[in-house]
């Protein structure tokens, strides 16, 4: 053992603080801690509190010729500083004669010399067991011993050597190996000495009746409870927008918060535990309680390395969402914008939220445009992640523009929430500084128009189906598109009520920009007029639409004013644009139309606009473009 890196599992030990120790001592010696009530194949010592134990997994570590010690051994390691020798601590059947005959010692002694692989070699087992949780126990218990299970009906070309059953009932003597009740199992591992599991094992068969109806009970009592305190305590909850009917029994704002330990994260991450640290803080997700920002991070930073398996990402993610869930930004709000712009950043450069941003929408477009090198080729898994990160930052966006609208509304007075200025979040932190505070087109809210337009071209630009269906898959249009309405709702709520003429101006300003960009970068027609209609905020989307029509109009030779969009600047500029660029587009793509008889415009009047186009000409295409 000692070129191989220590694999550890625990059982019996119930005292929680021991077991803390000896996980401790586990990790500073450079060993590997796997929890869990199952047992582990690849696991090279188990550490137990007692001698003889009914678990999983003392009983599949004993079949497997695994090394079962005592708590003694780690502690004892840890103190001379480097791993001791196994034997000395192993642990005995009997308690008054240690040296006595021991079938732990026997077995592992028989697989470390090679003459048998496991306590049930060349076994060839029919498993028969009702309950499906203890049916996968005993499989695994058996195969950790070297056996080969089967389930039936087995195949025709198997000699099935033995049959387990649980229960044991009398149709079963007559098939088609010996039967056996599963106790056999701890009678050819320990022999006379198995005699209290056996019992122990034999009594929870003897009794299921009684013990389902004390868990009918016990769980009919829960529901009364539950009843009862939901009734005296019932209180409004405070979440997401879709969530504002949803009513908890628990005040978030209670002075006794939960508690949870977060010493052992470190030593876990520095021995490269990142998926039992990972664990680790699912468990203490509660609301108010916040683990440690610098763990998360470094957790963050190994995901993003590439190097991380599809369900840790999966459950980093989960973890991530559930702390924004658990913690809304209205409820904690400047505790949680401390802890989120620690969080939502690039573990490696640290240089704030919107570099991140754009390095996420760099990697998924393959671009180099990064804050640092990342691994390469992309994977598909790692493209999730990003994606996932991306929707993470909109979601909590969003949290705070919900938080400066129930202020407004009042719904946080009841909360016993203060609202925060608007320099207090993290969303205006994002994209705005002291001096551009008075206009939506600040730097950043540019470059965020930038990559909106970039990304509405990168996801339509591939001809192949499959790869279009691929990276619209992530995304990363439709959330930039929400984060852009996001951040434009936040500025109109901070100025609208102060000065109504500096939101119109602002907003008209930045529907200019969005124009100005989709005609630079030659938009396509599909393009432009999805992306126009997909903008949740109504507001946005009425004058980047009118924008769009202007642009039009002064590329047609049609002068437009500067007043309010109506039924009639539609008709008397918008409606002629679009039939020239229809005359236009067909006459450049097609040649000149046969003559046919002229068609009187209904919509305008002769003296301001006049002219034959053919019918065939007068259909426009599905969808129109300044810019061609």
């Amino acid at each position: 053992m000692a070129g191989c890196k220590r694999v550890f599992q625990i059982s019996g030990i119930k005292i929680v603080t021991q077991k803390k120790k000896v996980i401790h001592g586990i990790l500073k010696l450079g060993g590997k801690y796997v929890g869990g009530s199952a047992y582990q194949q690849n696991g090279t010592h188990l550490i137990v509190f007692s001698g003889f134990l009914k678990s999983e997994k003392f009983l599949a570590a004993c079949a497997a010729g695994k090394w079962v010690l005592t708590p003694q051994y780690v502690f004892d390691s840890v103190k001379r500083g480097s791993w001791l020798p196994e034997e000395p601590y192993e642990v005995a059947m009997s308690h008054s004669s240690p040296a006595a005959y021991n079938p732990v010692r026997r077995w592992r002694e028989k697989v470390a010399s090679g003459s048998l692989p496991g306590a049930f070699h060349d076994w060839k087992v029919l498993l028969i067991v009702a309950d499906p949780l203890r049916r996968v126990m005993f499989k695994r218990l058996l195969k950790a011993g070297k056996a080969k299970v089967y389930l039936p009906p087995p195949p025709p070309h198997v000699t099935i050597t033995h049959v387990m059953a649980k229960p044991l009932t009398s149709d079963l003597q007559g098939h088609i190996a010996p039967c056996y009740p599963v106790t056999h199992l701890i009678q050819h591992l320990f022999g006379g000495h198995c005699v209290d599991l056996c019992s122990t094992l034999e009594e929870e068969d003897k009794q299921p009746t009684e013990a389902a109806e004390a868990v009918i009970d016990l769980c009919e009592l829960e529901k009364e409870l539950k009843k009862y305190i939901i009734k005296r305590e019932e209180q409004p909850r405070l979440m997401f927008p879709e969530f504002l009917s949803y009513h908890d029994p628990y005040s978030l704002n209670s002075k006794t918060s939960a508690t949870a330990d977060f010493n052992n994260l470190g030593s876990m991450i520095e021995n490269d535990l990142f998926s039992e640290a990972l664990d680790s803080i699912r468990d203490t997700l509660f609301p108010g309680l916040l683990p440690p920002a610098v763990y998360l991070v470094s957790l963050l930073e190994h995901a993003l390395q590439g190097k991380a398996s599809a369900v840790f990402l999966r459950n980093l993610q989960q973890v991530l969402q559930s702390l924004l869930l658990n913690n809304p930004s209205w409820l904690f709000p400047n505790t949680v914008k401390k802890y989120f712009a620690q969080l939502l950043q690039c573990p490696q450069c640290k240089r704030g939220l919107w570099p991140f941003i754009e390095t996420i929408i760099s990697y998924c477009m393959s671009s180099e445009a990064t804050c640092h090198p990342l691994p390469g080729p992309a994977l598909p898994s790692l493209l999730r992640l990003h994606s996932d990160l991306l929707a993470l930052v909109l979601k909590f966006f969003q949290g705070e523009l919900h938080s400066i609208t129930a202020g407004d509304s009042g719904l946080l007075k009841g909360a016993g929430v203060s609202q925060l200025p608007a320099s207090g979040y993290l969303l205006y932190e994002t994209f705005w500084t002291v001096w551009e505070h008075s206009t939506p087109l600040s730097r950043a809210v540019k470059q965020l128009v930038k990559l909106l337009v970039q990304v509405s071209l990168w996801e339509m630009e591939v001809e192949d189906e499959t790869e279009r269906e691929a990276r619209q898959e992530l995304r990363l249009g439709e959330m930039l598109l929400d984060m852009l309405s996001v951040v434009v709702e936040f500025w109109c709520q901070q100025h609208l009520k102060l000065n109504r003429n500096l939101v119109e101006k602002g907003l008209k300003d930045l529907a200019e920009h969005v124009a100005v960009c989709t005609s630079s970068q030659d938009v396509s027609p599909a393009v432009l007029v999805e992306l126009v209609a997909r903008m949740p905020s109504s507001r946005l989307r009425l004058v980047t639409a009118d924008a769009v029509f202007r642009n039009l109009c002064c590329r047609n030779g049609l002068n437009v004013g500067d007043e309010p969009l109506t039924l009639k600047k539609m008709v008397s500029s918008y409606l002629p644009a679009l039939e020239r660029l229809v005359e236009g587009f067909r006459r450049d793509n097609r040649g000149a139309c046969p003559a046919t008889e002229p068609v009187s415009h209904s919509w305008t009047s002769p003296e301001k606009y006049s002219g034959s186009v053919p019918h065939r000409c007068l259909s426009p295409p599905p969808l129109l473009s300044p810019y061609t």
